[in-house]
Parts: structure tokens; sequence; C-alpha cells
């Protein structure tokens, strides 16, 4: 798979190219704005002394997300602090029309993947949103390819209990 924004010739192109989808990918990591723009600024100050270098061995895009979710995990583990999410009861029911449908379906597996861990939140973003395969996720990561996989498959099974669990 080939990275977008490995075309950039400096670091100020890069960041014009990709600072929305790295705003994006940040959120959906880590749940919260404030946290996503930590994350993207922190990645970012860190690739600028080494844009040259890293650009060299193609990896960019691989290089910043890797310092996101590094961030990401960091402030996890930092804080402890984990997300509230409203009891399944709490949760509004779907609306009668298709697009509210979706919107509320979407909005319930979000609430659920707030509940992974760090790192499987990560792992399932990568797979699913950014659509990287194992081997790109665990790359990622930093962690072996097994790993990624056991992240995902780890995290689908939480969210599949939980949906058998409460199927409202």
């Amino acid at each position: 798979m080939t990275l977008q924004g490995e075309g950039a010739d400096t670091f100020e192109e890069y960041v014009r190219e990709r600072s929305v989808a790295l705003q994006r990918f940040a959120y959906l990591v880590t749940r919260h704005p404030e946290d996503a723009r930590d994350a993207v600024q922190d990645a970012l100050i860190g690739l600028w002394p080494r844009f040259a270098e890293v650009r060299a061995r193609g990896d960019v895009d691989a290089y910043v997300h890797r310092s996101i979710v590094n961030a990401s995990v960091s402030r996890w583990r930092r804080t402890r602090r984990s997300t509230p999410v409203e009891a399944p009861e709490d949760l509004p029911q779907a609306a009668e029309s298709g697009f509210e449908d979706e919107v509320a379906d979407a909005d319930a597996a979000w609430r659920l993947c707030e509940t992974l861990g760090p790192d499987q939140r990560a792992a399932v973003v990568l797979r699913y949103w950014s659509g990287l395969t194992f081997a790109e996720i665990a790359d990622v990561l930093g962690c072996a390819e097994a790993t990624a996989r056991s992240h995902v498959h780890r995290a689908l099974t939480r969210l599949r209990t939980q949906l058998l669990e409460d199927p409202r």
C-alpha cells in the first residue's frame, strides 16, 4: 500500500497535504478532540527535524501514525483515564428514517469502540478506517504482526460480546 503524503518534498508541503487526515486519524484513536490535536502536534514536532530522513525511507505516514498512537497510549497510561460511556439503556433509540438509523448505528459503534484500550482501538481504526494490512498495522504500532492480529481479534471479540449481551 502506498501511503499518501510521500510525494511532499518539504515538511511544510507534507503538513499542508496531510494535516486534516492526521487530525481525523488521531481523533479516531483518542476519541477526544483536544487529545487528538495534541497528539498530531507532538507527532509533527517529532517529525520536523527528521523529515528528510523519514521521507527518504518512504514511510512518512507510518512514522506519524506510530507517533500518534504512541502519544495516545502514553497519555492513557499516565492518566489511566477512561472515557465514560452511557449505559446501553440510556442510548437514544434508533430513529424511523434510514439516515438517522445510520447515524445512530455509527454513534453506537463508536461508543462501543471507546470501551477498547488504546492499542486495540488503534488497531481497529488502522484496519477498518485506514485499510491497512496486519503487517502495516504492526509497523505503525511497533509490534509483531501476530500481536497486531491479536489486537484486532480481541477487540472484535469484545465488541461482539458487548453487542450480544445487550443488542439494543
